[in-house]
């Protein structure tokens, strides 16, 4: 099949557009190695992956284990959300105790906990945004948004009726308290590098 088939099959389905077969396409899309994919709003997103980006993202999933066990906490695997056509990869989500996956092997997003996202230049307005509303509008009890380029971060926590009621910032070097949440524990990050 060729790049061009895929596009004509592409358009005599838009009408059964769906989760499903947007990420379908994108498997067969030469996608660069060391990029990220997700679907926001029905938008495809690539992302490349950094190493300021990885650290980060390591650095959170080191510190969420001294609560949460290993299979329950995930960086870049995907999550349906409610809203239109919402697939995500999030950078680092901590699972509830007792989470499972649906009959399609995937983790339900009423199972999430934590969600952090480490800013990256070309895709920070669907973290600050949409993706931001989605998670809210999902009741994700605790979203936080690293930016590696300000060296801030921005806590989102109490999610009613499709937004956060309570929001905090600070800058690097400040711990993100999340003793009062699901979480249950205070992230550091005096260790996370800027860009």
């Amino acid at each position: 099949m060729t790049v061009l088939d895929d596009r004509i099959e592409m358009a005599e389905s838009s009408d059964k557009l769906s989760l499903d077969a947007m990420f379908e396409w994108l498997e067969k899309m030469p996608v660069p190695e060391g990029y990220k994919t997700e679907i926001v709003g029905g938008h495809i997103f690539m992302t490349p992956q950094r190493d300021t980006h990885w650290d980060i993202i390591l650095e959170i999933i080191e510190q969420l284990r001294a609560r949460y066990p290993r299979k329950r906490v995930k960086s870049d695997v995907r999550m349906d959300y409610p809203g239109h056509l919402n697939g995500f990869a999030s950078d680092v989500v901590a699972l509830a105790d007792g989470a499972r996956r649906d009959d399609r092997g995937r983790w339900h997003h009423a199972d999430v906990h934590f969600v952090a996202e480490v800013i990256s230049r070309s895709t920070a307005a669907n973290d600050y945004g949409p993706k931001k509303d989605v998670y809210a509008a999902a009741g994700v009890p605790v979203y936080l948004i690293v930016d590696p380029y300000t060296a801030e971060w921005h806590l989102h926590t109490l999610p009613k009726d499709g937004t956060y009621h309570a929001s905090v910032s600070f800058g690097f070097g400040e711990d993100v308290d999340l003793t009062g949440t699901s979480v249950g524990l205070t992230l550091t990050t005096g260790d996370f590098p800027r860009d």
